[in-house]
């Protein structure tokens, strides 16, 4: 299994990023709130990894530290919960904000995150209750407000047409439909935001 990746960060593309592990270029999937926590492209990052085979494809998961990469081992151990749907779990609220969630059994905080229903939040709830009391002393994860830098990837010039349209893939890719997806990115566009500022915002809308 590949539990840690070192390397160059070479592309930033919500959720999806490729790290340069000597000439080899790894394709990772990542939560937004790790995503935010990138450094600019160019510069060496450090992800911890979860690998996934399946008949199809051998995907790759990355997350900021040990911590989220353990809450994602667990929810994808939940009956109906695949990969896909606890990287937009962890995407719509922090692993404390979902810890929280659980504890407090607050279903309605649950459902408003893509591809959850009542009766899956609740089921949630039951199966993983018990299961993710050994993180309940965790700390919140702190996720630091992105500067300019890292949202424009070092060195580029935001397009305000290629910002929304790649918050509206981002979305997408984590679960949300095309037309909701467009709405929570109207919602809280203003002049001048960048794509990962506005992941960020549409994500808190849809909560």
């Amino acid at each position: 299994m590949i539990g840690r990746i070192r390397g160059t960060l070479v592309e930033k593309q919500p959720p999806e990023i490729l790290v340069d592990v000597a000439g080899v270029g790894y394709e990772i999937h990542m939560p937004m709130t790790s995503f935010y926590q990138l450094p600019a492209v160019g510069e060496e990052v450090v992800v911890y990894t979860h690998f996934v085979v399946r008949e199809d494809a051998q995907l790759l998961f990355g997350f900021a530290d040990k911590l989220e990469r353990g809450l994602f081992r667990e929810l994808i151990k939940a009956n109906g919960v695949g990969p896909k749907l606890g990287l937009a779990i962890l995407s719509g609220m922090s692993a404390s904000q979902f810890l929280a969630s659980v504890q407090n059994e607050d279903v309605s905080a649950l459902v408003s995150l893509p591809g959850i229903g009542r009766k899956t939040a609740e089921r949630l709830v039951v199966e993983l209750k018990d299961r993710l009391a050994k993180f309940g002393k965790m700390q919140s994860i702190a996720v630091p407000p992105p500067s300019s830098d890292l949202l424009s990837g070092g060195n580029t010039i935001v397009n305000v047409n290629s910002a929304r349209e790649e918050a509206q893939s981002a979305l997408i890719a984590l679960g949300y439909k095309p037309a909701q997806a467009s709405k929570l990115v109207d919602s809280v566009y203003t002049d001048g935001m960048e794509s990962e500022s506005l992941i960020r915002e549409a994500l808190k809308a849809a909560l």
